[in-house]
């Protein structure tokens, strides 16, 4: 089967894969969305459901539970968290799609998504968030300054196929950056969640909201925020994006207070407690395990290794 123009794959249809469903079929290309379970019934059933100023509403999609090899599209976009990641790399191994994007974080490198799908990989990471209720996406944009979509070649190069996903979220009207180096942005932004959320979890279950709001997490997430950054710095990684050098720099009772802010927002009260938290934990822990591999790799010895 060949491929078409401006066909594309979106490979999970979660939170992140549901919001670029959206976007691209308003855009007017031709989506489909791989779904299992639940999920696949209530996309057959219902259509993508989401949110709009207070109001349900819904768009077709199209949505598969299998994929052919011979199935091609332009882009395939992989949706999933990082600890499901490879699972989802190995179902699309076969299948003969040139363009593999995965939307997702990853704290060790490349190696291992490359040995399963070759140079067909382009990794990068979404630009926005939310959440589903009841099979309903709530979405989250946030201004480009904020949160952008990026993705970039592995080596830095701007490709022709570069220049084609950035013409496709121009069309979508998506923001977008293109990054010379995702490894090292992926892994900062790996050593951000790992700080910040890893906080929220703790002896195996979700903490309370009252513990979640004390100076003893927000300096949790100070101490291991700053050790990490010192350590991806030894091991040559460049911090990306570079603002979060000033964290370095900036006293620790600042940025105390700085988390006990975020910890009290709408935004972890209502989304990471109940849900994200829960749900993200085995992705962050196993965002840890491999940097440390990684970190371990480059013979860094720090306090967050002992």
């Amino acid at each position: 089967m060949a491929a078409k123009q401006d066909r594309i794959l979106i490979f999970g249809a979660g939170v992140i894969g549901s919001m670029y469903a959206m976007k691209l079929i308003e855009a007017g290309f031709e989506v489909t969305l791989f779904a299992h379970s639940n999920r696949f019934k209530s996309l057959r059933e219902n259509g993508l459901q989401y949110i709009e100023k207070g109001t349900v509403r819904s768009i077709q999609v199209n949505v598969i539970d299998t994929l052919e090899n011979d199935d091609v599209y332009n882009f395939i976009f992989v949706t999933v968290r990082y600890d499901r990641s490879e699972s989802a790399l190995l179902a699309l191994k076969d299948n003969q799609s040139k363009n593999i994007v995965t939307m997702t974080s990853n704290s060790i490198g490349f190696s291992s998504w490359m040995d399963i799908v070759g140079d067909r990989l382009l990794p990068a990471f979404p630009g926005f968030g939310g959440q589903i209720k009841d099979g309903v996406l709530h979405a989250r944009f946030l201004p480009k300054f904020i949160a952008a979509t990026a993705f970039g070649e592995i080596n830095g190069v701007v490709t022709e196929r570069i220049e084609n996903l950035a013409t496709l979220f121009k069309k979508a009207k998506l923001p977008y950056v293109i990054k010379k180096d995702m490894q090292a942005y992926l892994i900062t932004h790996s050593v951000s969640d790992i700080a910040m959320l890893s906080v929220l979890h703790s002896e195996n279950r979700i903490i309370d909201q009252k513990t979640a709001r004390t100076r003893k997490k927000a300096s949790q997430i100070t101490v291991t925020l700053k050790a990490y950054l010192r350590a991806i710095q030894k091991a040559g990684v460049s911090i990306d994006p570079p603002i979060l050098k000033l964290v370095l720099k900036l006293p620790n009772t600042f940025l105390d207070l700085f988390f006990m802010t975020w910890l009290r927002t709408n935004m972890v009260r209502d989304m990471m407690l109940p849900d994200y938290a829960n749900n993200a934990n085995n992705e962050i822990v196993q965002l840890r395990n491999d940097l440390m591999k990684f970190l371990r790799q480059h013979d860094i010895k720090s306090e967050i290794l002992d």
